[in-house]
């Protein structure tokens, strides 16, 4: 009880935000004031919401098939270049421009060489969400490591910790915060990239149910599959911000 008291002391302006954002769409939607076709009643969404749920939970059950494989292949290549690049001096010089100018690309610009050079379009989405959401891990991993504090490197000297000992003991944790921070960032482009290539490359998903929708005109069903998403969304973040806050009781 006191969790929730002290929550809603915490988060009450943020309620009465949303309860007016909430309050302003039924007024607008209720009087007309809006196209009633791609702004419907807040009832029609509601009944939208609840009558497409089992839809709604195979669409979330398929995108979790795509999205699980291309979180995991993110993770491993932006921690391997990114602790390569920042343990290495010769190897960031190297790598750093043709990285940073790879980054620079936007993904949805190279979708159309993907899609027509990947054997299947499930890949060519994963690489869409990875290429879109590898650069925030990677470049946080990098400063991550940059940054460890002198002390803790000194430290290590002096108790002649080396090579793997090292890395794990000391480098690893005193760089967690920023690449953990990064791989979060990275977690939130990944549902957009998602959704993107969900929508033009892939017969089930959130992303398809929503451009499927739109495409037919109705748009309750349309903004019922938009707040799914977003429940999901608050959701499986909330899960990692917590797994977060854990992992960094363990850090230096």
């Amino acid at each position: 009880m006191k969790k929730i008291i002290q929550h809603l002391k915490d988060y009450w302006i943020t309620y009465l935000i949303l309860l007016a954002m909430v309050l302003g769409y039924i007024v607008i939607s209720d009087h007309g004031w809006i196209s009633a076709l791609m702004f419907p009643k807040v009832g029609l969404i509601a009944k939208a919401f609840y009558d497409n749920r089992g839809m709604q939970l195979q669409n979330v059950a398929s995108s979790f098939l795509l999205l699980v494989p291309s979180v995991l292949i993110t993770l491993i290549l932006a921690l391997g270049i990114g602790l390569l690049m920042g343990l290495h001096e010769k190897a960031r010089k190297v790598l750093y421009p043709i990285v940073y100018g790879f980054s620079c690309v936007p993904s949805i610009l190279l979708s159309p060489f993907v899609v027509l050079l990947s054997p299947t379009m499930w890949w060519a989405s994963v690489i869409i969400i990875v290429y879109g959401c590898v650069w925030a891990t990677l470049f946080a991993t990098i400063t991550g490591i940059q940054t460890i504090d002198k002390r803790y490197l000194d430290n290590a000297d002096t108790l002649e910790l080396k090579g793997l000992k090292r890395f794990f003991k000391v480098v690893l944790p005193a760089a967690s915060p920023s690449i953990i921070s990064g791989f979060i960032n990275s977690l939130r482009s990944s549902f957009v990239m998602l959704v993107y290539a969900e929508m033009y490359g892939a017969q089930y998903g959130l992303g398809f149910y929503v451009k499927r929708y739109s495409t037919l005109g109705i748009y309750e069903n349309v903004w019922g599959g938009f707040l799914f998403m977003v429940f999901i969304l608050i959701a499986v973040m909330s899960v990692f911000d917590h797994l977060k806050n854990r992992i960094l009781r363990w850090t230096i």
